[in-house]
């Protein structure tokens, strides 16, 4: 079953709960997070909230992404350098006590930031326009990490998920694919640029009350088909009630064509392996290579983590929804496993 919430209205109703459970192409709903209702003291269900505002830029030769994150406990900003060729990896992580200095806006329209001593992380939105400036000059253990980029949000699908997880805990997410993206980056004195023609951004917004011990798998592109279409993949598992919707489709100009239930087939006693994803409705059938393995992990006492996220290459064939089946061919992606403690 596949659930399509077209109403506008809050999210959350007075008894913390979700008022609508399934997917849109845009977010309908209003996230209301004064009304999560897990615990009878509010500030203990302030705690229990988890928010973030997740960008990853594909080029054919590296990936960056850049991240303003709070989940109760603390608050967290991190970025990443991955080099396809040379296989150079960075990634660094500020995190503050009970997130001091951090501002989450509640839509993805909103603007969010953080700023800490000579640390700045803005990400704004206004129009079509999103802007994302980074600054951190002790980045990398003083490579320094400075970045300026403006990504198209041109009006086309998103998938947004209203997933309960239980009676009182939910998440909202929406994710958004092949945004065209124009700016650069300086990390330890060499600079990168990228245009609409050379990289694409994925936006992954997400707020929610999630279990104490969590797992998801999440799957992902946004990369151009032979004939120069932009192709978004998104595929996820792991956590909720998915009876009502799933976050599982591809985008094709900017058009959703959902899946229902999907496999991810891996081994995770070596996440180098190929992958393979298929779909119970003949839909999907996909052959992910990996080429890189970023490992991620934090211990924080009360939060733990541990992702294996892996960048590779996805071909196979989708298939639309009028029933024409597109051959998918080195599109640029990736795939992860993600345990949490939080």
């Amino acid at each position: 079953m596949q659930q399509l919430i077209s109403k506008k209205g809050d999210l959350l109703g007075k008894d913390g709960q979700l008022i609508e459970k399934g997917y849109s192409t845009s977010p309908v709903r209003t996230y209301n997070p004064e009304n999560v209702s897990l615990y009878p003291v509010s500030w203990l269900n302030k705690i229990r909230i988890k928010e973030w505002d997740y960008y990853g830029i594909t080029t054919k030769d590296y990936f960056v992404s850049a991240t303003i994150s709070h989940i109760g406990y603390a608050g967290l900003v991190f970025v990443y350098f991955i080099d396809f060729k040379t296989k150079q990896y960075i990634e660094d992580t500020l995190i503050t006590p009970l997130g001091k200095g951090f501002t989450l806006g509640r839509s993805s329209d909103d603007d969010s930031y953080f700023k800490k001593d000579d640390i700045t992380f803005a990400f704004r939105k206004k129009g079509n326009e999103r802007e994302i400036y980074v600054s951190w000059p002790q980045f990398g253990k003083g490579k320094g990490f400075h970045a300026h980029w403006i990504i198209w949000q041109t009006p086309h699908d998103s998938i947004v998920m209203m997933t309960p997880i239980g009676k009182k805990r939910f998440y909202y997410n929406q994710k958004i694919n092949c945004m065209p993206v124009h700016g650069a980056f300086l990390l330890d004195g060499q600079e990168y640029g990228f245009d609409s023609g050379n990289a694409l951004a994925t936006l992954d917004w997400g707020r929610g009350v999630w279990e104490y011990k969590s797992f998801w798998n999440w799957a992902s592109a946004s990369w151009f088909l032979p004939d120069g279409t932009p192709f978004g993949l998104n595929l996820g598992q792991g956590f909720g009630d998915l009876s009502y919707a799933t976050e599982n489709c591809f985008f094709v100009n900017g058009r959703i064509h959902k899946f229902d239930k999907v496999t991810f087939n891996y081994d995770n006693s070596n996440f180098m392996k190929p992958w393979y994803f298929g779909s119970n409705d003949g839909r999907l059938g996909l052959t992910f290579s990996p080429f890189f393995e970023r490992v991620a992990t934090s211990n924080l006492l009360v939060i733990t983590s541990e992702v294996h996220q892996l960048f590779g290459i996805y071909n196979g064939f989708v298939i639309d929804n009028s029933g024409k089946k597109i051959q998918v061919a080195n599109i640029i992606g990736w795939a992860e496993e993600h345990h949490a403690r939080w």
